[in-house]
């Protein structure tokens, strides 16, 4: 069963649903619930489809299983205490099978034990009631990117190299060694290149929603990353861009300035 933040839950659908084309930078993605609960997946169904996304639903896991088979998805979202097959079970069979699909798994069942045991058997994320809408749709994306830049080509600014398959970092013929928040950085903005991002935006996408970060915790990792990136000599590359935004980009910018 699952237990939602509900109103919470509700509302900011529903705000959501009213703001058409909300944001440039989502992803849409085809989804697979798999949830006995029909009211409940239903429930899901409608919050993510007026999230943009598309929503298949499987009201057991041999079902699940039969969909995940024959059908492409981008992440599957996946419920433990089901008829037929639980969802520990539907999730090594589809390991087993080879199905890649990124799982994460969405269940009232909160032990360690429980945790560990849908990890182990092959889900890349498990979340626990209650959980806000706002984290629900993070962690999808953050699933969806991870998946996509496994498979993604090599990024490529002037003579920077980002590498999403290997995280790998390289400036001409330097290899550059940056922290997970560092390289998470810098590849929100590559995949951007030429744009710019507000602040805001990056801290929503490297943080968690529920850490309360601010701006200058943000400038601060910046400045390190172009340290490494931009040292004295090479072209600039990360630019501050008026408005409290960031753009990475190989021409030099007349409205940029550093912090």
């Amino acid at each position: 069963m699952y237990f939602f933040a509900g109103r919470r839950l509700r509302s900011k659908l529903a705000f959501q649903a009213m703001e058409a084309g909300n944001s440039g930078d989502e992803t849409a993605m085809k989804l697979l619930i798999v949830e006995a609960e029909a009211h409940m997946a239903e429930f899901l169904r409608q919050g993510l489809t007026q999230e943009g996304h598309t929503a298949v639903c499987a009201s057991d896991g041999a079902e699940g299983f039969s969909l995940a088979k024959s059908s492409e998805f981008d992440v599957i979202i996946l419920d433990i205490m089901m008829p037929k097959l639980s969802g520990y079970e539907l999730a090594k069979r589809l390991r087993g099978e080879n199905v890649t699909t990124p799982i994460l798994m969405l269940t009232a069942k909160d032990s360690v034990p429980d945790i560990v045991r849908g990890l182990d058997l092959g889900a890349d994320d498990y979340m626990t009631q209650p959980f806000s809408c706002d984290e629900l749709v993070a962690r999808l994306d953050v699933l969806n990117r991870r998946d996509l830049a496994a498979r993604a080509p090599k990024l490529r600014v002037a003579n920077l190299v980002l590498d999403p398959a290997r995280r790998e970092v390289v400036r001409g013929e330097q290899r550059i060694s940056l922290t997970r928040t560092q390289y998470s950085l810098l590849e929100h903005l590559i995949y951007r290149a030429g744009r710019a991002v507000s602040r805001r935006s990056l801290i929503e996408a490297i943080w968690s929603f529920d850490r309360e970060i601010k701006e200058n915790t943000l400038e601060a990792f910046m400045h390190l990353l172009r340290n490494k990136v931009d040292p004295p000599g090479r072209l600039k590359l990360i630019h501050t861009v008026r408005g409290h935004r960031y753009m990475i980009r190989a021409q030099d910018l007349a409205q940029s300035e550093q912090p």
